[in-house]
């Protein structure tokens, strides 16, 4: 069993947190009419960042919400992290951060904020008795979707086994979709290069196509065995299955960093 103290560990987490976990909030207030309600009038950035790790920025303008990867100038609240164990002591509910400005956004933070991070936890922590809820569902399976495109850029670039198998993956895009009509993600592979996104991209050199939501959500929580869902046609592989085959590799990784 791989030790799990070490700071490469730490850092990978860090960045999982930051880029592949946090981004779920665009899709949050998005999809969640309660959190739509609740943070249409925000206008507030927040900045993580933490020491020899990530740095990241969380807007909400005008009804939506953006993640900024390494932030924006003049965010209205910085939050400081001494390492990257220190944010991900956060992120599992066991830490806190040391503000740097904004001080009088505290209680901010502390109600309406919380109330928006709660809500995330909800989502992202299924039950089998949640996810017999349409609804609930369809927003699980969309930020399980999300995550795991935007994991792949960080695993497969801090991750030794990830940036192995990485490195077999050809220049082109990868798109990952849930059927008939989304939702979608892609991630772009670029001479050593890894950039995600959400939704569909042109001519894709690779596809994976999932059935539908109850069939993507399984394939993705790893509660259906791969080789029989794509023998039964539920899980549809297109293109360049090479490059799906080193993918999975990465995927396969994000547990170990992500429970």
């Amino acid at each position: 069993m791989e030790a799990r103290s070490n700071m490469n560990y730490e850092l990978v987490k860090a960045h999982l947190n930051l880029y592949a976990v946090l981004q779920n909030l665009e899709d949050l207030v998005k999809y969640d009419p309660e959190m739509a309600e609740l943070s249409k009038n925000w206008r507030i950035s927040i900045q993580f960042s933490v020491r020899n790790g990530p740095a990241a920025c969380v807007e909400f303008k005008n009804g939506e919400c953006t993640l900024h990867r390494n932030g924006i100038p003049g965010p209205t609240v910085k939050l400081f992290f001494m390492s990257p164990a220190h944010l991900n002591k956060m992120m599992d509910g066991n830490g806190n951060p040391i503000p740097l400005k904004g001080f009088t956004k505290l209680p901010f933070l502390s109600g309406d904020f919380t109330k928006l991070t709660d809500k995330l936890e909800y989502y992202l922590k299924p039950t089998d008795e949640l996810l017999e809820d349409q609804a609930y569902l369809a927003i699980n399976t969309r930020m399980t979707l999300n995550t795991a495109a935007f994991a792949i850029k960080e695993i497969g670039t801090l991750d030794p086994i990830g940036k192995l198998a990485c490195a077999h993956i050809r220049n082109g895009a990868v798109l990952l979709k849930i059927l008939p009509d989304g939702p979608a993600a892609h991630i772009h592979f670029n001479n050593g290069t890894i950039e995600p996104g959400k939704g569909e991209v042109p001519k894709p050199m690779a596809c994976m196509l999932m059935k539908n939501v109850e069939i993507a959500n399984a394939f993705l929580n790893s509660k259906m065995d791969p080789f029989t869902a794509i023998a039964s046609g539920d899980v549809i592989i297109k293109g360049q299955t090479g490059m799906l085959d080193s993918l999975s590799l990465v995927l396969d990784r994000i547990p170990y960093y992500l429970e």
